[in-house]
């Protein structure tokens, strides 16, 4: 699906771009994609030399889930001193968080196409266990404990 947009953004930036074909939800819940992720970005940050990339210039990006697992796959080897550092993460329109589907972001949008408030949740809730009857809960934001919506909220909040 996004073989063509890979190929501009390799054309006009002259970058080497790698797609990775990760194992999609909901027959393949969490973990699955971001460890399938993981994996081929490590493997290439240990070959760049056979693919003829300079290490300074590794970009990761992402939309939708893809953005998710781009943002995680960076926080997961920004630690690592025996790979390369990552030049930059790309993040379109990611799935970041799933405490608060009531935010402004989410009202503003709610009903803009293609992604509406309650697919994102939908979405969000097959990635993570494959399963939504849980749905109206999460829309509704009873799915989180008082005690982690408080101790989040410096992060996420209307604010």
């Amino acid at each position: 699906t996004h073989e063509k947009l890979c190929r501009f953004i390799a054309r006009e930036s002259e970058s080497v771009v790698v797609s990775v074909g990760y194992r999609l939800a909901p027959e393949h819940k969490y973990p699955a994609a971001y460890e399938d992720c993981l994996s081929a970005t490590q493997h290439f940050l240990q070959h760049l030399q056979l693919y003829a990339v300079d290490p300074a210039r590794v970009t990761v990006c992402g939309d939708s889930a893809g953005g998710n697992l781009a943002a995680a796959v960076s926080q997961t080897l920004a630690g690592r001193s025996d790979l390369p550092r990552l030049r930059a993460q790309i993040l379109i329109y990611p799935g970041l968080q799933a405490l608060d589907f009531n935010l402004p972001s989410y009202q503003q949008n709610r009903g803009v196409p293609l992604l509406f408030r309650e697919r994102a949740a939908f979405y969000m809730l097959q990635y993570l266990n494959g399963n939504a009857t849980k749905l109206e809960e999460v829309l509704e934001g009873s799915h989180i404990p008082v005690d982690i919506k408080l101790k989040y909220r410096k992060w996420v909040s209307p604010d």
